[in-house]
C-alpha cells in the first residue's frame, strides 16, 4: 500500500469551498502512480522492459465531499494482478479515517514504444504484495451506450495543458470536460469511466450526451473512435 497526505486548498476547491471532483481524481492518480515506488522489483522490471500502466477503467463512489482546509489521506493498493492487467483500490480518507471516496480501477500494461499490450512475466507477478480487496459496490468495467437518444454537443480541442508525460490526454481531464456538460444542479454521487483510445494533442473530442435512469452518460469521440465514456450517477442534496 502507498499513501499520500493532502490538504484541501483554494486551488482544489469549487465556488462553494468544496473539493472539486477533478482535483480528487488528480490526487488518486498521483497516489496510484507513486505506488510503484513501494514495489522496487516491479518498478525495475517496468523500466527494463520499457513498459507503463495505463488506466483502462475507474469507478468512484462519493461518500461525502471534503471542504476547504480539510486534511486528507489517499491510499492506493493492488488487490489483483494478471499478465496484462492490474486491479487496485484507491481511497481518500478524512482526518478521522473515514472514507470520502472509494474507487477501484483496472490498468493495462503496455509497451511504451508500440503502445500495445505487453505481458508481465510470472516471476514479477509472484513478487508483488497483494492487499485485500476493499469493500465497495463493484460494477462492471464496461459501459454500454444507449442505442439511441444521444445529443451531440460542441466539440472540444485537446490542448497542451491536457497532456501528461505519457504524451496523451490525462485521465482526469476527460472527466473535467464531461462535467462541463452536466446541468448546473446535477450533484455527482458516483461515476464510472471507460478509457478506450487515448486522445492526443490537437485531437477534437466530440461529446454525445445520453440521459439514463439515475444519471447521464457522456461519450467523447475522436473521429469515428470512442476515446472515453463517462457515466455519472446523480445524488440527492447533501
Amino acid at each position: 500500500m502507498y499513501s499520500l497526505k493532502y490538504k484541501v486548498t483554494t486551488s482544489t476547491c469549487d465556488s462553494e469551498g468544496r473539493l472539486k471532483l477533478y482535483s480528487a481524481l488528480q490526487m488518486m492518480q498521483d497516489c496510484s502512480e507513486m505506488w510503484i515506488d513501494s514495489e522496487p522489483g516491479v518498478k525495475q522490471y517496468f523500466s527494463e522492459q520499457n513498459m507503463a500502466q495505463l488506466l483502462a477503467t475507474r469507478q468512484v463512489e462519493i461518500i461525502r465531499t471534503p471542504e476547504y482546509k480539510e486534511e486528507l489521506t489517499v491510499t492506493s493498493s493492488v488487490y489483483g494482478m494478471k499478465p496484462m492487467f492490474g486491479f487496485r483500490n484507491t481511497y481518500i480518507y478524512d482526518a478521522e479515517g473515514k472514507p470520502c471516496y472509494k474507487t477501484w480501477s483496472m490498468g493495462a500494461f503496455v509497451d511504451k514504444g508500440t503502445g500495445k499490450l505487453k505481458r508481465v512475466d510470472d516471476a514479477t507477478i509472484a513478487s508483488m504484495k497483494l492487499e485485500p480487496q476493499l469493500e465497495m459496490n463493484y460494477r462492471d468495467r464496461r459501459i454500454m451506450l444507449p442505442k439511441e437518444g444521444g445529443e451531440r454537443l460542441d466539440a472540444v480541442t485537446v490542448l497542451r495543458a491536457d497532456i501528461d508525460y505519457n504524451r496523451h490526454m490525462n485521465n482526469a481531464n476527460y472527466v473535467r470536460v464531461a462535467m462541463e456538460l452536466l446541468p448546473e444542479d446535477f450533484r455527482v454521487a458516483g461515476l464510472r469511466v471507460e478509457y478506450r483510445v487515448a486522445a492526443k494533442l490537437g485531437d477534437v473530442l466530440v461529446p454525445t450526451v445520453y440521459q439514463i435512469d439515475g444519471g447521464m452518460i457522456v461519450s467523447l469521440s475522436v473521429g469515428d473512435q470512442v476515446s472515453a465514456i463517462i457515466e455519472f450517477s446523480r445524488g440527492g442534496g447533501e
